[in-house]
């Protein structure tokens, strides 16, 4: 082999090498993300009726969610090429993610919170694509979803890259905003049912309905210290983002994702902490529900 040959092959080598650790480190970043902040599988797995996730069904979808605007069944997001995303390209996948439009153009929410994620950065909603292709594929038919409301798709998203996280409160307000879906649940809705982030950001009161008689109410997640959590302290909130719990002890409900927001690094529940700090106080007292009393202690 000449020389020249020689020095192809190694560059050649270097090459490949290279692009598989950077589809590793991409694969890596998706599935942090998958598993933490946006907590993808606390909509897109089915629930037991004591509501914990079926077993070997992970991200099958099949979660039904009930409001008077909808009846959804979350979308299986596996491989699988027949009910889930197998067949589906990786345009097609981020497209669904940040814009609400399937492989087929229809328009797929609320609730999947598309608003939150259209502010998604690309290198991120890549990363979540590349995980979601590793994943082990599952055949789960899902029930036809049926919307009582008009539906529009999210605009073609700008792909702005997400900041520095040495910019905590900067790196925190993206995480919240475009990953993790905080305001989707913990802003009050207006007179039609629709979250009103211009006037009541963070102000909770969000009904949800978990099943029969298992109604639950978002809390006041703003810095009012009446009503919202402006006397928590940055360790409080931390608890109850990876804990579930209050600082008096008491257990939060479910959808509230600790169990996958347990698993972000410290460094990004320290973002996030020092965003939802920021919040404006807004006075909203709300009343746990007969349920939550009951059911979370």
């Amino acid at each position: 082999m000449t020389r020249s040959l020689v020095a192809l092959a190694v560059l050649g080598g270097v090459f490949f090498a290279s692009t598989a650790s950077a589809q590793d480190d991409l694969v890596k970043r998706g599935a942090y993300l998958v598993n933490g902040p946006a907590a993808c599988a606390n909509c897109h797995t089915p629930r037991n009726p004591d509501f914990s996730l079926m077993a070997g069904k992970d991200l099958a979808g099949g979660f039904h969610l009930v409001d008077p605007a909808f009846d959804v069944y979350s979308a299986n997001i596996t491989p699988d090429p027949n009910t889930g995303i197998g067949k589906w390209t990786d345009a097609q996948i981020a497209r669904a993610i940040r814009q609400g439009i399937d492989d087929k153009g229809n328009v797929i929410f609320p609730p999947m919170p598309v608003p939150t994620y259209n502010s998604m950065s690309d290198d991120d909603v890549k990363a979540i694509v590349a995980y979601l292709r590793t994943i082990p594929a599952v055949q789960n038919e899902v029930p036809e979803s049926k919307w009582n409301i008009p539906l529009k798709p999210m605009p073609e998203p700008k792909g702005t890259a997400a900041p520095s996280p040495d910019d905590k409160v900067a790196y925190g307000r993206y995480l919240v905003t475009s990953i993790a879906h905080c305001f989707e649940c913990h802003t009050t809705p207006d007179e039609h049912g629709v979250p009103d982030f211009a006037n009541h950001l963070g102000a909770g009161g969000l009904k949800i309905t978990l099943g029969p008689g298992m109604d639950v109410v978002t809390p006041n997640i703003t810095s009012d210290k009446e009503t919202g959590i402006g006397k928590w302290s940055a360790a409080d909130i931390k608890k109850a983002l990876t804990e579930g719990l209050t600082p008096s002890g008491q257990h939060l409900s479910p959808p509230m994702p600790f169990p996958w927001f347990k698993n972000m690094t410290d460094q990004d529940l320290d973002a996030v902490v020092a965003f939802i700090q920021t919040l404006p106080p807004i006075s909203n007292k709300v009343e746990r529900t007969e349920f939550q009393k009951t059911a979370f202690k």
